[in-house]
């Protein structure tokens, strides 16, 4: 996910992402919030969380980061969602599907179930939703997602109309959904965010005005956006027309967004925040702390190499100069120190088993190091190349305060190891600058992506060529053939799938298309009254139905 990264975003990171995908992405920098304190009285079931981040979009068609993919985990919700260590619970889906012998063929009933405004939700909302996110005319960055679904990439490419997508209504209550092939992830994949439904004759009464305020949506989910104070706060409330309201306990979701680290450590130490997550400097303060809690996460952040509107970065020795011409071992442990570890791949550690249950990440090691020599080789023959003694590049980055100081190191040694370097650092607010990426209008830009679904290709089909998490003008055709392969024939041979998208990121790193930067964790306070708040390691960061104040 992510630009999402998918998939919590920290506020280490101001990545509250991408992501993810999708790209992304995808998660919260911080979940930070406010409490009682500590008083003996019983806390009302208020959960006070700190964002680092506005809101992008409330449009589930259109959203393509973390933060807007976990509120709108908490407030909408499709056939499934995800529960207790990741599994695949039912949600708008009143029980297990029919599944046709070969796979592809999924009959699922709608429950009994609302929309805030008393409507019921329908097979028909399903339809709609997803034609209108596989539509061209609405350009969806996450389409690309459903293309499992019958026609979907057909569709998607104005090759055949919407109708012709394999998703019918048999009935208000009944939907069938065909597949191109089996997919093994398919019931998790339904709970991402892309596959939630939207009631049609609300969002058209809406227009253009659709998911940008919070009385401009209509929700399912265990709680409805109540407020959405514009770069300030958003509130979620318990939504009483939920068909589980009962199991929801909490009355209120309160997120601040807050950039500053500083800032929200305050806001802990005043009480008015249940959980702040640490930057460095407060790691090392805190770490004694009896509420001090440590998290692995499976986010991997890396620079984007643009290859598309820089002629220096279209060059493959300049790009491999770049990733081996900075000391990630040294980033992670002076800069993050709160878990975070070293990437040298797009994968991460502890993510996904291959068929033979091995760890992918083990079975297929490691790319690249960080190397002074070797990167100052690269540069030299990358300036021979390109008939410059001196470079400029422009680093797109977030505007936060420790992605600012993950800028600046990074500008101060690629500048020490890179003879002739100079790098310009272009701090934007998060939306603005996925937006920039999108449109390509960046030199090399820190990105991060966490994962939508439990498999490999999460990952490796970011990068296939003129793909729309790309974003940077990479293509390989052998990349493109392996992941293709990995997509569609190869379904039916876990095997000899494995090997592909192997080797689709072996291609990857030969051709340096991206530099690794870490594979994140977080450090974190959390009031021991907060109970049952789920984080999740793929689709959206965190789940709240379940959680309460004890």
């Amino acid at each position: 996910m992510k630009k999402k990264f998918s998939f919590l975003l920290v506020l280490l990171l101001a990545l509250s992402t991408f992501l993810a995908a999708c790209g992304g992405d995808k998660k919260t920098d911080s979940e930070e919030g406010s409490g009682a304190g500590g008083s003996d009285e019983k806390k009302e079931q208020v959960l006070n969380l700190l964002e680092a981040s506005e809101i992008p979009s409330m449009d589930s068609t259109l959203a393509t980061d973390s933060v807007s993919f976990k509120i709108m985990n908490n407030v909408y919700e499709g056939l499934y969602r995800l529960g207790e260590g990741d599994e695949a619970v039912l949600g708008m889906a009143a029980e297990e599907p029919q599944i046709s012998e070969d796979g592809k063929t999924y009959t699922f009933k709608i429950r009994d179930a609302k929309w805030s405004n008393g409507e019921a939700v329908t097979a028909n909302d399903f339809v709609y939703a997803w034609q209108k996110a596989l539509n061209p005319d609405t350009g969806a960055e996450y389409a690309y997602i459903m293309y499992d679904i019958k026609n979907a990439a057909k569709v998607n490419a104005g090759e055949v109309p919407v109708e012709d997508l394999g998703v019918k209504a048999k009935d208000d209550k009944t939907l069938e959904v065909q597949l191109e092939t089996a997919v093994p992830y398919f019931k998790a994949l339904l709970s991402f965010a892309t596959f939630y439904p939207q009631n049609q004759k609300f969002v058209e009464s809406q227009g253009d005005k659709f998911g940008l305020e919070a009385d401009t949506a209509l929700y399912n989910g265990p709680f409805t956006l109540s407020e959405w104070k514009h770069e300030q706060s958003y509130k979620l409330t318990k939504n009483d027309s939920y068909w589980e309201k009962d199991e929801v306990k909490l009355d209120e979701v309160n997120f601040n967004v807050v950039k500053d680290t500083a800032t929200g450590v305050n806001l802990y130490e005043t009480n008015k925040t249940d959980v702040v997550t640490l930057s460095a400097e407060f790691v090392d303060k805190y770490k004694s702390d009896e509420n001090f809690k440590t998290l692995a996460e499976t986010s991997v952040f890396f620079l984007r190499l643009n290859q598309t509107s820089n002629e220096v970065l279209k060059n493959v020795n300049a790009r491999k100069a770049i990733d081996a011409g900075y000391d990630k071992q040294g980033m992670v442990d002076v800069l993050l120190n709160n878990g975070s570890i070293p990437a040298y791949y797009l994968v991460p550690k502890d993510f996904v088993k291959g068929p033979d249950g091995t760890d992918y990440r083990e079975a297929v090691g490691d790319f690249g190091e960080f190397d002074a020599k070797k990167a100052a080789d690269y540069w030299a023959k990358a300036k021979e190349e390109l008939g410059k003694d001196s470079i400029e590049l422009e680093l797109l980055n977030y505007d936060s305060d420790n992605s600012k100081k993950i800028g600046e190191f990074l500008k101060e040694q690629l500048e020490t190891n890179l003879e002739g370097l100079t790098v310009n650092i272009k701090a934007q607010p998060f939306k603005q600058k996925l937006d920039l990426e999108s449109k390509g209008q960046y030199d090399f830009s820190f990105a991060g992506w966490g994962p939508d679904y439990p498999d490999p290709m999460t990952f490796v089909d970011m990068f296939v060529t003129e793909g729309a998490h790309n974003q940077m003008g990479y293509s390989n055709k052998e990349y493109d053939k392996l992941i293709e392969q990995a997509k569609g024939e190869l379904l039916d041979d876990p095997e000899a799938r494995w090997q592909a998208m192997v080797d689709a990121e072996k291609i990857l790193f030969e051709d340096q298309a991206i530099s690794p930067i870490y594979q994140r964790g977080s450090a974190y306070l959390e009031r021991p009254y907060v109970k049952g708040l789920l984080r999740h390691s793929f689709g959206a960061d965190a789940s709240y139905k379940w959680a309460y104040i004890e």
